[in-house]
């Protein structure tokens, strides 16, 4: 597991001339903070820091919390719940020393934020129509939503306007086309969730 920043996308072309969409992404080098395990805690999980952040910034038990592991404050915390932890408070992780070329990996972020949206852009409708007969003003509406005398209320779940976009978001299965470590980076194929220099989180599966 690791956490990183969406750095935008781009393209490269496989040796057989196959042109492929792909994400970069600043991928580590993250922290581990905390572990937590059944004894203790009641679960196992890890805890893991991103991005460091001057210690004027944070918070005394925060200062105290990052120091009980020995690492420097992080901007961001995460944490990842697993059956098998194997690693220690203080241990770095890199994006070399769990991804290599080849490896299918989940990502999750926070998908855009779309701000109040009609039934159009947010559930696709087609609209009522038919702007004569009548219909001047109805072109972009969701039409009939109720029943009749029986039930006589709109049903829970009814496919209606609202806010849409930043929700949380995860894709299974990309495939990681290249690894850097000179630079932390990850190229994945494909899109991901997420504006550029959002933070989101990588599970190798």
């Amino acid at each position: 597991m690791l956490l990183g920043r969406k750095l935008g996308m781009t393209s490269i072309f496989s040796q057989t001339g196959e042109y492929i969409p792909c994400t970069v992404i600043e991928a580590g080098p993250c922290a581990v903070v905390q572990v937590r395990s059944k004894e203790k805690d009641g679960y196992t999980a890890v805890q893991i820091g991103f991005e460091d952040i001057p210690e004027r910034k944070v918070s005394q038990p925060q200062i105290g919390h990052f120091k009980k592991s020995g690492v420097s404050p992080k901007r961001h915390l995460k944490e990842f719940r697993s059956d098998k932890v194997t690693l220690t408070p203080g241990e770095i992780l890199t994006v070399d020393s769990i991804l290599q070329k080849g490896d299918k990996v989940k990502v999750s972020g926070t998908s855009k934020g779309r701000g109040f949206q009609g039934v159009m852009k947010r559930h696709h409708f087609s609209g009522v129509g038919m702007s004569s007969h009548g219909q001047s003003d109805r072109q972009r509406h969701p039409g009939s939503i109720g029943s009749s005398s029986f039930p006589s209320r709109v049903f829970k779940g009814m496919r209606m306007a609202g806010r849409m976009g930043g929700t949380t978001i995860s894709i299974r299965n990309l495939e990681v086309l290249d690894v850097m470590p000179e630079q932390n980076l990850l190229i994945i194929k494909g899109s991901i969730p997420g504006s550029i220099n959002s933070i989101v989180e990588i599970v190798k599966l």
